[in-house]
Order: C-alpha cells, then sequence, then structure tokens
C-alpha cells in the first residue's frame, strides 16, 4: 500500500494540465486550455482542462475528474499505478509496504498482462546486456546498426536467447502465470510444451503513449527461409497494432513542440532519427496506417509529414494513408527519400545537419507528390491523365474544411493544367455520390433512431426537482464561500388585519444562506448522490466554517468526484466556443448571485408544494375543515412564492 503522505505529496504536485498535456496538445481558452477529446473521434475541442480547479471535463463523453483520475481513464490505470506515474514524473520518493500475495491475486487480468510485460522488456534487456550469447549476438546487431548505448537503453531494446523456453523458465520461476505469458504472446503453449515467441530474435518494446509495455516486435538475425524475418505478439487485451504507433511515448513532447509528426514504416527509422536528433517520429510498424492511430496523433498535432522510401512500388501501395489523414481533417505533406534509401539508411549515411536540410527542403503537399509520382505513367495518355486527376480530387473530396478543399483545387487546375470550374463540378458529383452512399448506408439505422425518439419524447418528463438539486450543488460549489447582501421580507399584521410588507437588508455568505432555507423546511434531495455531497459540504462547514472544494474534486467516492467536476466544469463550457471573440460576452453567475439563490430556493418550495397539493386533491379521502385550510394556505405560499419569482399565476 502506498503511504498517505506520499499521496498528499503527490496531489500537491500535480499539475492536472502538465500531466493531460502528455497525451493531448492544449491550447489556450481564457484561463483554461483545451484540446480534442482524446476518448473520442472529433474535428472540433469539447475537451477542457481547468488549471485554477485543477480538474478536466470531456463534454463529448461526459467524463471528468482530476489528474488521477484522466490517467485511470485514458491509461487503464489502477489508483495506485496512477499515483505512482505522477510520482516518477513529479520525482516524489513513494512510501509503500510489499504486496502480499492476496493482494497480487487480485488483481485484474488485464494489470496481470502488464505486468508481464514489462518483466519481459526488463529481461530481455538485462539478457542482451549481461549474457554471453545476449552481448554476441543481440547487442551487437544492434552496434552494427549504429545505435548508441543511450539509444539502446531510451527505446528498452532487447534479445531473447536463442533456446527453446529460456524466458517462459525465468518468468514461471518469478511467479508469473503461464495463462498471461499465453494470452500476451510471450509463450507459446501447444498441448503440453511450451516456447518463447521471440527466440533468436532481437526485440522492440511497443509502448503505449504514457510507456506501459503492449507489446513486442522481433527481428530474427539467422537465415530461416521458413522464419518470418519480423513477428510481432499477437492481439490481445492490451495490445492492438492497428490502434498504436511504435514510438508514440519517446516522440510526443516532440511532437507538441515541433508542431508536426514525420511517420515512417519501421522500427529501426524511428530510432536513427532519434539518434540524429529527430525525435518527432513514430512508425506504422509495418501495416497499412489506421485511422486510430491518425487519431493518435491528432491529439499532439494538426501536421503529419509522412516518409516514403526510394521504392515506387511501395509507396503506390502506401499512398492510401494520405486520404486517411486528409478525412481526419489534418495537414499532410510527403517526403520521398532517393531510389534505394529508407530513412533509416539515409539518417545513418548524412550529417544530423544534412538530414533536417532535406527534410525541409523536400517536403511538399500531397497533390505535388501525387502528381510527380503518377504523372509519368499518364503524360502521354489522356484516359490516364483524366484518371489521376480524378484521383486527385477524389483525395480533395475527403478534407472535411471546405476552405482547404478550394486552396486546393486551385493548385491542382495550375499544376494539371486545366479549368477550376471542371474540378470543382468533379469534386460536387465525388462529394454529393459520397453523401448519398452515406445515407443510405444509415437510412435503416436513421428509421429505427427516429422511431426510438418519438418514443422518448412522448413518455419523457423533465425532472424539475434534480435540475433545481442540480442548481443548489453548483451554486454551493462554485460560490458557497462568497458573502452576498441578501433582502429579507417582514410581514405583519396590522390592527385593520392588513398586511404589512418590510424588508430588512443582511450580509450572509451562500452557503450559509441555503442551508438556512433548506434546514428551516426539512428538505432532503430526491437524488442520492446530490444528497452525499450536499451532507459533504455541511460536513465541511461545520468543521471548518469553509468550503474546500478539492476534498469533494479528490474524494474516494468516485460517482461523488466526477459529479463535483462534471457540474465545476460546465461552467467553463462556453470558452470553447470562444465567445468572446465574437463579442459575445457571457454574463458571470457572481454578478446575480442573490437572485440566482433566491430563485433556486423559492422554485424549490414551489414545486415541492404543488405536489403536496396535487397529492391532497388527488386523494379520494374526505378531509376536515383543519386539513382543507390546510390545503388553502399552501395555495396561498404557493402564490406569493410565484409572486416573488415575478410570475403570473
Amino acid at each position: 500500500m502506498i503511504s498517505r503522505s506520499t499521496i498528499d505529496r503527490v496531489f500537491e504536485s500535480a499539475r492536472v494540465e502538465e500531466v493531460i498535456g502528455e497525451f493531448v496538445q492544449l491550447k489556450k481558452a481564457g484561463s483554461n486550455f483545451k484540446g480534442l477529446s482524446p476518448f473520442a473521434d472529433e474535428k472540433s475541442p469539447s475537451f477542457m482542462v481547468s488549471p485554477v480547479k485543477q480538474i478536466w471535463k470531456d463534454f463529448s463523453t461526459g467524463k471528468g475528474g482530476n489528474a488521477i483520475s484522466f490517467l485511470m481513464e485514458h491509461e487503464h490505470y489502477t489508483y495506485p499505478e496512477a499515483i505512482k506515474w505522477l510520482a516518477k514524473k513529479y520525482n516524489i520518493e513513494i512510501e509503500e509496504t510489499e504486496q502480499t500475495s492476496e493482494e497480487k491475486e487480485q488483481m485484474n487480468e488485464r494489470e496481470s498482462m502488464f505486468l508481464v510485460s514489462n518483466f519481459a522488456k526488463e529481461y530481455f534487456h538485462n539478457q542482451m546486456l549481461n549474457t554471453n550469447q545476449g552481448k554476441a549476438v543481440g547487442l551487437s546487431y544492434f552496434k552494427e546498426r549504429g545505435f548508441r548505448e543511450e539509444t539502446i537503453k531510451k527505446f528498452d531494446l532487447g534479445y531473447c536467447l536463442d533456446e527453446w523456453d529460456n524466458f517462459t523458465k525465468a518468468a514461471l520461476t518469478k511467479g508469473y502465470k503461464l495463462k498471461y505469458l499465453a494470452s500476451t504472446g510471450l509463450t507459446i503453449v501447444k498441448e503440453n510444451k511450451q516456447f518463447d515467441r521471440f527466440k533468436g530474435r532481437v526485440v522492440f518494446p511497443i509502448h503505449s503513449m504514457s510507456g506501459r509495455v503492449l507489446g513486442f516486435g522481433g527481428r530474427i538475425l539467422k537465415a530461416d527461409k521458413k522464419a518470418a524475418k519480423y513477428l510481432n505478439s499477437p492481439e490481445s487485451d492490451i495490445y492492438h497494432k492497428s490502434k498504436i504507433l511504435y514510438g508514440i511515448y519517446q516522440a510526443k513532447k516532440e511532437i507538441a513542440k515541433q508542431d508536426n509528426c514525420f511517420l515512417v514504416e519501421g522500427y529501426t527509422d524511428v530510432i536513427s532519427f532519434h539518434q540524429s536528433g529527430i525525435e518527432n517520429v513514430v512508425a506504422s510498424s509495418g501495416t497499412a496506417l489506421t485511422s486510430d492511430q491518425i487519431r493518435l496523433v491528432n491529439r499532439l498535432t494538426k501536421n503529419i509529414t509522412v516518409l516514403f522510401d526510394g521504392d515506387a512500388a511501395g509507396i503506390r501501395a502506401s499512398i492510401r494513408g494520405i486520404d486517411l489523414i486528409l478525412e481526419q481533417g489534418m495537414n499532410v505533406k510527403v517526403v520521398q527519400f532517393p531510389d534505394g534509401e529508407d530513412p533509416d539508411s539515409f539518417a545513418k549515411a548524412h550529417s544530423d545537419v544534412e538530414l533536417k536540410e532535406y527534410l525541409e527542403n523536400s517536403a511538399q503537399d500531397f497533390i505535388n507528390f501525387k502528381v510527380s509520382l503518377l504523372l509519368k505513367d499518364a503524360a502521354n495518355d489522356p484516359v490516364k491523365k483524366a484518371g489521376l486527376i480524378r484521383d486527385i480530387v477524389t483525395s480533395i473530396s475527403k478534407i472535411p474544411d471546405s476552405i482547404q478543399r478550394e486552396v486546393y483545387v486551385q493548385e491542382c487546375s495550375r499544376i494539371m493544367e486545366i479549368s477550376e470550374r471542371v474540378l470543382f463540378s468533379e469534386l460536387a458529383q465525388i462529394i454529393s455520390k459520397t453523401n448519398k452512399d452515406e445515407a443510405k448506408k444509415h437510412q435503416s439505422e436513421k428509421k429505427t433512431l427516429e422511431v426510438v425518439k418519438k418514443q422518448e419524447i412522448q413518455v419523457k418528463e423533465v425532472d424539475q426537482l434534480s435540475i433545481l438539486e442540480k442548481e443548489i450543488i453548483r451554486l454551493l460549489l462554485l460560490y458557497g464561500n462568497d458573502e452576498v447582501d441578501f433582502t429579507e421580507e417582514i410581514v405583519n399584521i396590522d390592527e385593520d388585519s392588513k398586511e404589512i410588507v418590510t424588508t430588512r437588508k443582511y450580509q450572509n455568505t451562500v452557503s450559509a444562506e441555503i442551508y438556512l432555507h433548506l434546514h428551516d423546511d426539512e428538505i432532503e434531495f430526491t437524488n442520492p448522490i446530490f444528497q452525499e455531497i450536499y451532507n459533504e459540504i455541511i460536513h465541511q462547514l461545520n468543521q471548518f466554517e469553509k468550503l474546500e472544494i478539492d476534498k469533494l474534486v479528490n474524494h474516494k467516492n468516485d460517482i461523488i468526484s466526477s459529479t463535483v467536476t462534471s457540474i465545476l466544469m460546465d461552467e467553463e463550457k462556453h470558452q470553447l466556443s470562444n465567445w468572446e471573440s465574437k463579442n459575445i460576452f457571457v454574463k458571470e453567475s457572481v454578478e446575480v448571485l442573490f437572485k440566482a439563490v433566491n430563485d433556486v430556493v423559492f422554485n424549490l418550495r414551489r414545486i415541492l408544494i404543488d405536489r403536496l397539493v396535487k397529492e391532497r386533491l388527488n386523494s379520494e379521502k374526505e378531509y376536515s375543515n383543519a386539513e382543507k385550510e390546510e390545503i388553502m394556505n399552501y395555495n396561498s405560499l404557493r402564490i406569493r412564492l410565484f409572486e416573488k419569482l415575478n410570475r403570473v399565476v
């Protein structure tokens, strides 16, 4: 168990904007930061981070919380793992007791797979550095590739000894279960036999964006026609090769800093670039580029530069990835290396300065690249040339931004020497056809959805009480400690039985005022979570005479923590639209606090009285004169509340 003092130091040191900034590209939005949701596919930012409140909210999915909850949600960490990750980031020494065997047993399967993978990473690395075979075969291979010791350590490179079950035996001896060795693919189990998947291979650990080991890539070093040159971990609960990019963990900071990402194909391409001082580079690991992989980069930058080998056939096979990048609303450039060269070999054959200059000078937009690649075949063939133009216009149609589309059409017109009118006509036809196909595809789903929506509208009833209860909690969380001038009406009866209404002004905190009203009327919340939060707030006020929001944001009850965060961040939602830039200014709630408190309290009373009167009137019971008078008094009070709310009965 991690000690309380360590947890407190982590909470004191961790800055939510710094933690989330490791995974999401954040941009300033007033006093907050905003970015694309890391939990949903979106083009416009709906993710907000508040440095003042030290919380975040994803408006597209409704998720929210503090730095700990973000790591638990995004990286699927357990609470202790999130604390350890933050402690490592902020150089905090962890005080903890040794886990018992029972506690280890309770860990879920995913966590067990992560533990096994981390052990494998360390084992393969140590075997390469500290065994005769590891040094002679694995380490010498990386040295021959020109990789320095610090580079080998940076990427946790390793070697699996060329023995049938050396790693498996070591893992079992350490107490790791065969079940998890098999589910991660590290060990292949057949009948009563088991052997190491990566035996005799150098190993490239594949990390998540936070640095957790998800899987491995292994390259065989001896000539064996029956064995694949490269071998990857199989798909598992923690490793999905279509959703991860090799090197993203080591590159994420530099990608955000440079506002650009270089995309290559292989592991060694990434490693060679890092060693040449270019760290904003990732690899698709030999697989066809996917939308999930592009979205991973999209969190950090809107700009991708795709690096292609000099092999023309390979380029044609990979060119589809450009359209996928354009579909995500990203800016794409292309660099092609000379014939026979790839990023790895080019980086080794040139100085760091020469490599950087080549990347800067050779980058071209996708239109110029496609034209230079395909025009050779189509130069003297009108039909092929027309096909090339359609191909380019199809790529342009993938771009969601209409202004960008128009700019690219103009560029295509200039390069291909064809009128813009013809290109725009072709573009309109492609977009129209795409829209029709999409509409047709979702037609049956849409009909079903419309039926469901109609049913929902018919049966849906707005729960006014829950809305008012949420508003009370919001006012307490945001302004509970604020001193406000309130006005009270005092009703006296004169000698002629006429009401004389006088007013008294007094000052009170928002929390004390709300508490007095609810306590006087003995009002309980119908929503149990709101009631629990309210109880916590009152407990704090009784103990400290002040509301401490951070204790609620970091509450041990996840539901309380997420509900409080959601309410707090709803106040910041307007910043996503940047209304101020459009000369639309949102009025601060603090300017009308007196009215806001009175409105919510009086409305709450009004609804409760309405319900009470309806219950009595709908009852078949015969009322006594006293009970009838009570109902009349309730109605009288209801009318008075309407008058206070400036409404007409």
